[in-house]
């Protein structure tokens, strides 16, 4: 383009260097292709047999995880289209925990599909039209799938909450999910309080301790901090505890004086004062009963020594977050400077201890009787990457745990009831005139990506399976799914396999709503970039190599 001549038309309008795209095949199937590509990324670890990802994020920190939500965060998406994907799985990730590669790659399928409508010639806004009669009866369908009974369950009763959370954890950690189901369940709840409803994810900690194997595992009422006590005492039971935030040292004074020493006694007495209000100070917090001192910044040399004359135990505990949850497990008020603590101030710990866990020292505070409100998993592993991926698994069910609390309500697992959905939504869209049949057809078809993906990444023939789902939903076995281990359809009731109705229903609710905005979109216009150096471009100074 010459821009010599005058511009016209859009150019004289924006500033040079934009960038303008309209049209169906600038915009929309650019934009339509940039989403397929990430739902393809997202795609292959969907599942118990999905595959894991090597994503090696800006900083060089390597994740090796099947987990959608993290993987999406890490990649950076750059593309405005495929960015309201990663916002769907996100918020998909944030309202349950569970479900954002349900989301995505159902997002990617609906737009590929939307991509053929429009080949076919069929305009975008009777697609979305299409569509959103489709999502609404998918999901008045969904409320008809739902197991009747389920929604009245005892959220303290060990053998529900695996039946419903086992899925959610066998789709990250595929063979383990008995050993871990059972920790998490404990875990939570040891912490569920008396009103169900108000269960806080944060109050379930994790402890990665590599070494050991997943079967070493445990759960801790109370918390495990990295990290030994600083004093010689290693070990307490049935204490009180005082928490400073300030740290426990000689004060320093707020103004600055000037003291005028004559002689030597005076410099040594200057000296012993200082050491006598230390050691006042020490000697009050003891005498209020307290065995613990925990800190929340250094702890000084003189203040220690006292700590250890008085028997007392030392900790500390720099991360502000981490002093607020010990603060919630022993019921103690943290005090800003150090004075000596009034008696409703104090904690209570049952037993604080240091153990050698795999080399690595770990100080386990226990709080059996007390207040259960923060409950530790101890997860044993042999390297970080495979703790972290467990720790995402153990993520997923206390979040699955959550959303159970709110709606304890379960549909069939193991696709079968997207098998169905597709089934239904098929049956509907030859109920209905005009142009929004053809949507509604391919927003069916879009479920059968599911158990397609699923038998793929499983190493089955998925055109065997879908045929057979479909044969056996058709007489009337709508609870058919995929049994992943034998590679056969199975009766999904019968294995146990059930996924939350909650889950479902948002990761289709908002992969629709992303589509429809994906296609809504008909002209892209970008200013040009500003200037000055990148905020993600590599520090000045380097080579290429």
């Amino acid at each position: 383009m010459g821009f010599s001549m005058q511009p016209y038309g859009i150019q004289s309008m924006l500033k040079e260097g934009h960038k303008h795209l309209s049209g169906l095949d600038e915009a929309v199937l650019k934009n339509i292709d940039a989403c397929k590509q990430l739902s393809t990324i997202t795609r292959t670890s969907l599942g118990p047999n999905g595959m894991n990802k090597m994503v090696i994020n800006h900083l060089d920190k390597l994740f090796v995880t099947n987990d959608a939500a993290t993987i999406v965060n890490e990649l950076e998406v750059q593309h405005p289209a495929a960015k309201i994907l990663v916002l769907a799985g996100k918020a998909q990730q944030e309202e349950i925990g569970d479900g954002a590669n349900l989301t995505i790659s159902f997002a990617g399928e609906i737009l590929q599909n939307a991509d053929e409508l429009i080949r076919m010639g069929l305009h975008p806004s009777e697609i979305i039209s299409g569509y959103n009669k489709s999502i609404d009866k998918a999901i008045e369908i969904l409320g008809e799938l739902v197991e009747p009974g389920s929604e009245n369950m005892d959220v303290r009763n060990k053998e529900q909450v695996i039946f419903r959370m086992k899925a959610a954890v066998a789709s990250k950690q595929f063979g383990q999910e008995d050993v871990l189901c059972n920790l998490i369940s404990e875990a939570c709840i040891q912490v569920c309080p008396k009103n169900p409803a108000n269960f806080n994810v944060d109050n379930v900690r994790v402890a990665k301790l590599v070494g050991g194997g997943l079967n070493n595992s445990s759960t801790v009422r109370g918390m495990v901090l990295k990290g030994d006590t600083v004093g010689t005492i290693k070990r307490v039971e049935k204490a009180k505890v005082a928490v400073f935030v300030g740290g426990v040292d000689t004060s320093a004074t707020e103004t600055k004086g000037t003291v005028l020493i004559h002689s030597a006694e005076q410099l040594e007495n200057y000296a012993k004062t200082e050491e006598a209000k230390v050691e006042e100070l020490i000697k009050a917090v003891a005498n209020s009963g307290a065995k613990v001192i925990v800190s929340g910044a250094a702890v000084g040399e003189m203040a220690l020594h006292f700590c250890e004359r008085y028997k007392l135990m030392v900790l500390k505990i720099s991360s502000k977050f981490e002093l607020r949850r010990f603060c919630r497990t022993t019921g103690a008020v943290a005090i800003l400077k150090l004075s000596p603590p009034n008696p409703d101030d104090l904690g209570y710990v049952d037993s604080i201890s240091v153990e050698e866990i795999g080399g690595a020292r770990v100080t386990v505070v226990r709080n059996e009787e007390g207040g259960n409100s923060v409950c530790t998993v101890v997860l044993r592993g042999s390297t970080d990457s495979i703790l972290d991926d467990l720790e995402r698994a153990v993520d997923d069910g206390v979040n699955t745990y959550k959303a159970m609390c709110r709606d304890s309500r379960i549909v069939p697992g193991g696709a079968a009831t997207e098998i169905e959905l597709a089934k239904r939504l098929k049956e509907f869209s030859f109920k209905e005139t005009g142009l929004d049949q053809y949507a509604i057809a391919k927003f069916a078809e879009s479920f059968e990506m599911i158990p397609k993906t699923l038998a793929e990444n499983a190493g089955l023939n998925a055109m065997e399976i879908i045929s057979s789902l479909y044969a056996d939903h058709a007489s009337g076995n709508i609870k058919v799914g995929i049994d992943l281990e034998e590679g056969v359809c199975k009766d999904v009731s019968t294995l146990k396999i059930w996924d939350l109705y909650v889950t479902k229903f948002f990761a289709l609710k908002y992969a629709a709503d992303a589509a429809c905005t994906v296609l809504r979109v008909d002209q892209i216009i970008m200013a040009k970039p500003a200037g000055g150096p990148r905020r993600d471009a590599a520090p000045g100074g380097m080579d290429e190599d």
